[in-house]
């Protein structure tokens, strides 16, 4: 039979699932992760902007020929580009102005109009969320609203959740996730734990967010920073407050990279941090439970290469006192 012939729109979602065979090795638990870094703007990022455009045509705000605006760390911005310019939208992004140069770079090579803001905090009016609802307001653009549309975390609902149940064939025993605009959690979250209640949902967070804090204690309380980039939020965003989580972790950047370089050397998995980071707590999880035989999912949300000057980068991470050591077993 020939190949079924689509496009980019078509070919989001319905990512593999992986097994991690050194960790899970390592711990006698089944770590998988589903490979998020193979959808076609190379990340989980893709089937956000995918549901946020297909909602905004259905209910009219998107016409023809119209502009798409968004404030992104990133991947939510070359979801935007690539899924939009090939529909025929104009795409404008704000983007905080520390991210690695090749997200920036992918965006203007697809013909995204990159606006570059400072780095800081929610509160400041400049904050890349803040920008983009002004230039919003100012030109009558579409606004996806990764953080409050509810159509990012409905659209992991309809498809991330069914297809890690399909893959898993029913059987998974924790979730392990961090937490960005909080899409990915709500609908995987909410679809997974309808079909299986038992489910142990584990949020997984880096230094400098909030969430672990508001999980365990109910407030918004955090410590230090973090290089990851894509996760780690100060407010509970309509995504996330739809969100079913049991518990939560933090996570250092040191146990990011030992979990980023273990993957690239003996898995040939080049991952981005948010990945590391997942994988990292998934491990984790495991080596609390060992050779109890659990099978623990979790999100490859993008590819390494991304983030090849930053955390590949010895000069980089010699700036941020980080060295790169074995993986603690």
């Amino acid at each position: 039979m020939a190949p079924r012939i689509g496009s980019l729109w078509d070919a989001v979602g319905n990512t593999p699932l992986l097994r991690i065979g050194s960790l899970s090795r390592l711990t006698g638990c089944e770590i998988l992760g589903k490979a998020e870094f193979m959808n076609p703007g190379g990340s989980i990022k893709d089937r956000a902007a995918k549901g946020m455009i297909l909602r905004a045509e259905t209910d009219g705000r998107l016409p023809p020929g119209g502009t798409i605006v968004e404030g992104t760390a990133g991947n939510t911005g070359i979801g935007l580009g690539l899924l939009g310019r090939e529909r025929g939208y104009r795409v404008v992004v704000t983007m905080p102005d520390n991210q690695a140069r090749e997200k920036y770079e992918y965006l203007e090579a697809i013909g995204v109009e990159v606006r570059k803001v400072p780095a800081v905090p929610f509160s400041n009016p400049n904050h890349f969320f803040h920008a983009a609802r002004t230039l919003s307001e100012q030109h009558g653009w579409f606004w996806a609203n990764q953080f409050e549309n509810p159509a990012n975390g409905d659209f992991h609902y309809e498809t991330t959740g069914p297809e890690l149940w399909e893959q898993c064939e029913g059987r998974l025993d924790v979730l392990v996730i961090s937490v960005g605009s909080g899409g990915t959690i709500s609908g995987v979250s909410r679809y997974l734990k309808e079909k299986n209640p038992a489910l142990r949902v584990v949020l997984v967070d880096p230094h400098g967010s909030g969430l672990y804090s508001y999980v365990r204690e109910g407030k918004m309380e955090t410590t230090g920073s973090s290089i990851t980039e894509g996760i780690g939020i100060m407010r509970v965003t309509e995504n996330f407050r739809r969100s079913r989580v049991d518990e939560a972790m933090r996570l250092s950047d040191q146990d990011m990279l030992e979990m980023l370089y273990h993957l690239a050397k003996e898995d040939a998995l080049v991952v981005g941090t948010s990945a590391a980071i997942n994988v990292r707590a998934a491990y984790d999880v495991a080596r609390q439970h060992r050779g109890q035989g659990l099978r623990i999912v979790t999100l490859l949300c993008d590819h390494g290469s991304r983030y090849a000057s930053k955390v590949f980068n010895a000069e980089f991470l010699a700036s941020k006192q980080l060295v790169v050591k074995p993986l603690p077993t």
